[in-house]
């Protein structure tokens, strides 16, 4: 027990005396140097900007399909909105949209939106994490 209560000890001590407020040194450099990704040290633009926040997990298309049934319904922006999710490539006679994917057919923005709106409000809400 008593060997046990020594060996703690010294180990505890030790781990003590090894923190220090200066980081280790080899000769008169840090050994390591830790820069944040995406920004040049000693550039004058990366010390004039701030650094950017770094963008969330990327968001599903049907996360951003719901996210345009917050616009107005029926309106122009909508359909710019869906748009720029699924961009327009219309053909002279487009089948019966399957999915969702198969709206960006349509000519007619009145039924490209009309066919967006019916499957973003079909998708079940996914949960917030």
């Amino acid at each position: 027990m008593r060997m046990i209560l020594a060996v703690v000890a010294v180990l505890y001590s030790a781990s003590a005396f090894a923190q220090t407020d200066k980081p280790p040194m080899v000769g008169d450099k840090p050994l390591v140097q830790v820069k944040p990704k995406g920004t040049k040290a000693g550039t004058k633009e990366a010390a004039a900007k701030p650094a950017a926040a770094p963008k969330g997990k990327p968001q599903s298309v049907a996360a951003r399909l719901q996210a345009c049934l917050d616009t107005d319904d029926g309106t122009k922006d909508r359909l710019n909105c869906y748009d720029a999710i699924i961009p327009p490539t219309p053909k002279p006679k487009p089948a019966k949209a399957k999915g969702y994917a198969d709206c960006r057919f349509f000519k007619e923005e009145d039924e490209r939106l009309a066919c967006f709106n019916g499957f973003a409000e079909s998708i079940p809400k996914l949960p917030k994490t």
